[in-house]
């Protein structure tokens, strides 16, 4: 354990992390919102589409603050690979942070979700020619609130990515489960015991890809390729200027350049140690020296943006009424109440 990190409490000195029956285990922490996501309502956010170049926009799903008053933030939330602004765990957390009082964007991504049908190509783990130009609309549209972000794995990376190249584009960013070193996150989703997280993985990215009008119709070679770093050099490294997947891993990996950083935002970094498809150890890296406003919070279970913990503390509980929340959105919360100007969320 590296001495700069936190183990298991979070901000505000909140419960720490507990493993919730049935959820026990890595692999049940990272596939319980797939095998049983919560009853969420129904889908409210109002469609919002941004310009990033050309004809192609992003389409933002946005989300206002449930009580009627003036927000505390405008928090960006952006999904991980394959996913999209109607994933489980993305619509829970925007519902917690509506209910908090805080607005949200829910972006879907180049070639994701709901922007498929308004943007050519698909995204990458630094595409930064999208983001920007996002990140830009979002802080005219938050005028003087404080413009936050949470990033849900591969999205983290894609922000801290952006945040590298301009650092005031946000006023604090939240990263769970985000890949910091692309090579090694490469390796471990290829390893045997991933063969079925991989092969899913790639149906997404492969449907993705085959529903784009750009894409040629007879192509359909991609339904052959059996791991991702083979679709990575196939269509991702191409379409965003490198020439192979390895060399796009490491212009995409944020690790030695938040070591070198001399200015950034306020940072989150969580991450479990048990976390199969993303490994801890650049997490931990950073943590060992982290730069100055970044704060590294592991725990011991958590699986890959799992942390499906035990009930919520009874003073949080009370906040956020009957909501579905697991342990890491909680954390969230807090430090994102905190960056908002006020004091940590109690829970």
């Amino acid at each position: 354990m590296c001495r700069n990190c936190v183990l298991a409490r979070p901000v505000g000195g909140g419960c720490p992390f507990r493993q919730r029956w049935p959820w026990i285990g890595p692999d049940l922490q990272t596939l319980r919102d797939t095998l049983r996501p919560d009853r969420l309502p129904p889908e409210q956010g109002l469609p919002l589409a941004v310009p990033v170049g050309g004809a192609d926009r992003l389409v933002v799903l946005v989300d206002r603050p449930a009580p009627a008053a003036e927000p505390k933030a405008l928090v960006l939330l952006l999904h991980g690979l394959a996913g999209d602004s109607g994933r489980p765990g993305v619509r829970r957390l925007a519902l917690l942070l509506q209910h908090a009082g805080f607005a949200v964007w829910r972006p879907n991504l180049r070639g994701a979700g709901l922007s498929r049908s308004t943007s050519r190509g698909t995204y990458a783990a630094t595409c930064n020619a999208d983001l920007l130009p996002l990140l830009a609309e979002a802080r005219r549209r938050a005028a003087d609130l404080p413009l936050l972000a949470v990033g849900l794995s591969l999205g983290g990376t894609i922000l801290l990515n952006a945040l590298l190249e301009q650092p005031g584009a946000l006023d604090g960013l939240a990263c769970v489960s985000s890949p910091l070193d692309l090579e090694a996150c490469s390796q471990q989703i290829d390893r045997p015991r991933n063969r079925l997280y991989a092969r899913w993985l790639l149906r997404r990215l492969i449907a993705q890809t085959l529903a784009d009008p750009a894409w040629p119709a007879a192509a359909t070679d991609l339904k052959r390729l059996r791991r991702i770093r083979a679709f990575d050099a196939r269509i991702t490294a191409p379409r965003w200027g490198y020439d192979s997947a390895e060399q796009y891993y490491a212009a995409a990996s944020p690790l030695p350049r938040l070591q070198a950083a001399a200015v950034l935002p306020p940072l989150l970094l969580l991450h479990a140690l048990d976390d199969p498809w993303v490994p801890v150890l650049a997490t931990q890296r950073l943590g060992e020296a982290p730069p100055a406003g970044v704060q590294v919070l592991l725990t011991e279970r958590g699986g890959h943006n799992g942390f499906h913990g035990g009930g919520p503390c009874r003073g949080w509980r009370a906040a956020a009424g009957s909501l579905p929340a697991s342990w890491a959105d909680r954390a969230v919360l807090a430090w994102l109440a905190a960056q908002a100007g006020g004091s940590p969320a109690s829970w």
